[in-house]
């Protein structure tokens, strides 16, 4: 068999599409594949799909999969239509998507090779640029944002990610139904979330729950844009848990000073009043348990937040109301200023607290993708700009179709 025939049948090209010729240059390790079309052959405008005559050609290249540890270029002059409507127009070719250097089917293997593996991991192995890759990267995301469907979201999670030190963050809006990252805002900034709430309406229309920290400029921008938003904001069980745990180690560490290092039994134990109950975990359980019966400042903060904890699986909003009401009853009144300061807190945002009780929301989600994101983020050593960092985010769990589509599909 010869070798156009070879590569005529390895890239299933059809007409008006042949191979032309194969060269290999076996010291640079390359083979390089020319393709040419049928004489007098009609192209479809990009725009409008009417046929046209060829006006002239431009000659591009391709890289393609590697044949026998080789590398491959797909070569071609590439035509050039007159389109009564639409001008001078380039054709598209069934192997790449326009505007491309790789096939359809190296960016498939790429993609697949980037969402396990570091972008310069990946560059390595298939022999490309780290802007190369990160090209098809940023592609594959613009592919799946536009062919993602305008679908309603039902249930939305609102949180924030750091983005770099210094207390610079972004704002992560989730799909909570589908669990995937919708899109990602340059801070957490009352006025930015406002604009994308308000440019998506079209999708948030059914909107059932936005669950969310205690964030004043995330509740604000969702009072200002959602519907009945007081009975939809719901905040988070597990950042509501956080401020009594932090409540907590200030008691504590208050308390161990007030001790002496020697003399305290509060010694090595912070991250015992830290678990819950429920989980168990503790270094020594006996004595730890033992440990909570004394006269402790500590210990009676400990009480507070573990009965805080119970406070989530009530099925009835109004005994659910009741039962937070009298712990924040026994809070104001356990002088102990950290957890008073919480009880707070706790008090002005009840009703998102018991929003999220009858609504059954958690960020728990959002949580989970806030890990991955942190992982992306270490594995690429940071990020220089929030747009790179947002493409990575919404690449890895964007839950988006990202692989090329093209009018042939190699065999």
């Amino acid at each position: 068999m010869e070798d156009r025939e070879l590569y005529q049948k390895l890239l299933g090209i059809s007409q008006p599409w042949n191979v032309k010729n194969v060269e290999l240059n076996a010291s640079e390790g390359k083979v390089t594949v020319t393709l040419d079309h049928d004489k007098g052959t009609k192209f479809k405008c990009p725009e409008c799909n009417n046929e046209s005559a060829v006006y002239d050609h431009r000659k591009r290249q391709w890289r393609h999969l590697d044949s026998c540890g080789f590398i491959t270029i797909i070569e071609a002059d590439v035509p050039r239509i007159e389109c009564s409507e639409h001008k001078i127009r380039q054709v598209s070719v069934p192997w790449a998507e326009t505007g491309s250097r790789f096939t359809a089917m190296f960016e498939a293997l790429a993609i697949s090779w980037l969402r396990a593996a570091s972008t310069n991991d990946v560059r390595a192995r298939l022999k490309i640029s780290w802007d190369e890759a990160w090209g098809i990267m940023t592609r594959s995301v613009d592919r799946g944002l536009a062919r993602r469907k305008n679908e309603s979201v039902k249930e939305l999670a609102i949180d924030e990610t750091s983005f770099q030190k210094r207390h610079e963050y972004v704002t992560v809006i989730v799909d909570r139904e589908k669990g995937h990252v919708i899109d990602v805002l340059d801070d957490r900034k009352k006025k930015t979330l406002k604009s994308w709430l308000e440019e998506n309406k079209h999708i948030l229309s059914e909107i059932r729950s936005v669950s969310m920290d205690m964030w004043d400029p995330f509740i604000n921008a969702v009072k200002e844009s959602i519907d009945d938003a007081d009975s939809k904001i719901c905040f988070d069980r597990f950042h509501v848990a956080g401020y009594f745990g932090k409540a907590l180690d200030k008691v504590r560490a208050t308390e161990h000073r007030t001790f002496g290092k020697k003399d305290s039994p509060l010694n090595r134990t912070k991250h015992d009043w830290l678990r819950t109950k429920k989980n168990g975990g503790y270094r020594h359980r006996n004595t730890f348990l033992k440990l909570t019966r004394r006269n402790l400042k500590t210990a009676r903060a400990w009480r507070i937040k573990e009965a805080a904890s119970c406070l989530w699986s009530y099925s009835y909003e109004g005994v659910a109301k009741k039962n937070w009401l009298a712990l924040l009853g026994w809070i104001a009144r356990c002088r102990l200023e950290p957890m008073k300061k919480v009880g707070k807190m706790v008090r002005s945002h009840l009703w998102g607290i018991l929003n999220a009780i009858r609504l059954k929301a958690t960020n728990a989600i959002a949580e989970s993708i806030n890990a991955t994101i942190q992982k992306i983020k270490a594995r690429a050593c940071g990020f220089k700009s929030r747009s790179r960092f947002r493409t990575a985010i919404l690449f890895h769990r964007g839950g988006l179709y990202a692989e090329p589509f093209c009018q042939h599909i190699f065999l």
